[in-house]
């Protein structure tokens, strides 16, 4: 098994090598991957090689193919993208209908983007605790929509413990990624799955009801129901994972568990989607395209659309159908685009 990038500070990335110590790495500088306009050629989650040095520290001379990855447009680079992580078996999108609110725009623009590239997506609806009939009764409506595609959500409040044993379960074994807007409680969530963890976290902001960045790159946290040998102090001045957690290698067993943090997100821009294949990134509308009159129908206006006729008799959720629309217009300008 390779060795593992389980941390990235932007200059420097922390390796987990193949023999459980963890090493602080850079990246040669002609070193870059072909075809990936990138604004991070390595990401967490990668399987790499490395040269040391007599520093202590390394240099990543290699990258092993990933089976997926899942980007998101880079805000200041429109022409570039940005690795959240790579070689994951799911992605947790956390994600609040208050306090503040998620977008349906933003949550569909975070599937499509999972659907291209091969990851699966579980949505987790957090802050039910806060919730009054209303909000609940909006909540419970969209966990049915996005189940009704063929999305699993978990309710459930990372203050209360509510729900977090349901989702423990879909964790174990796996590499998740989490990710989501600044302020739905992602960190307040991974404490609550990590005890001692201690990730910071911040309060929402009262004037604008909007989430303060507290995770300011990206990291691979092993899960603590898991065995194997403890974590050697990296090399070169890096930090330890949490005192008492223990974390095997990938591959080395069954059961393995990682957690991935990641930055809250603002917004997700479609990044080498073509038009023609926006369709398929939808589920439900990939299932009505089939039975369209023009194999190349785009769905916006053509004659014949089945999609089109779904929409009009409620099999296809208009929320959806406006996503859909606003990721065909991406490739028009192709710039970044923040959730509505």
């Amino acid at each position: 098994m390779a060795n593992l990038v389980i941390k990235n500070t932007g200059s420097w990335y922390t390796v987990l090598t193949e023999g459980g110590e963890t090493v602080e790495c850079k990246i040669k500088g002609n070193f870059r991957l072909k075809g990936i306009k990138s604004t991070n050629p390595v990401a967490v989650g990668d399987h790499v090689e490395i040269i040391r040095n007599q520093e202590g520290t390394a240099f990543i001379n290699k990258i092993h193919d990933r089976k997926n990855y899942i980007v998101r447009k880079s805000i200041n680079l429109s022409k570039q993208l940005h690795i959240l992580a790579a070689n994951v078996d799911q992605a947790c999108l956390v994600v609040t209908v208050a306090n503040p609110e998620t977008s349906t725009t933003f949550i569909d623009r975070f599937l499509a983007s999972a659907e291209a590239y091969s990851v699966p997506v579980v949505l987790l609806f957090n802050k039910t605790d806060l919730l009054d009939e209303e909000l609940q009764h909006y909540q419970d409506m969209m966990v049915n929509l996005y189940e009704t595609i063929g999305y699993q959500c978990i309710q459930l409040s990372a203050q209360t413990g509510y729900g977090i044993d349901k989702l423990k379960e879909i964790l174990r074994g796996k590499i998740t990624l989490f990710s989501g807007n600044s302020g739905v409680g992602k960190s307040t969530l991974l404490n609550s799955l990590i005890p001692g963890l201690n990730l910071k976290t911040s309060a929402i902001s009262d004037a604008y009801n909007l989430g303060q960045h507290t995770t300011t790159f990206s990291e691979m946290i092993p899960f603590p129901e898991t065995s194997g040998p403890p974590l050697t102090p990296p090399q070169g001045g890096g930090q330890s994972l949490p005192d008492g957690i223990n974390s095997p290698l990938v591959g080395e067993s069954e059961g393995v568990s990682w957690l991935i943090d990641t930055p809250g997100v603002k917004g997700f821009g479609s990044f080498d989607m073509k038009p023609e294949e926006m369709s398929s990134y939808f589920k439900e509308i990939f299932h009505f395209s089939k039975d369209c009159r023009f194999s190349d129908c785009t769905h916006t206006h053509e004659p014949g659309c089945a999609v089109l006729k779904a929409i009009e008799e409620h099999y296809i959720a208009e929320s959806r159908y406006k996503s859909y629309l606003s990721m065909m217009e991406d490739e028009d300008d192709n710039k970044y685009r923040e959730a509505e």
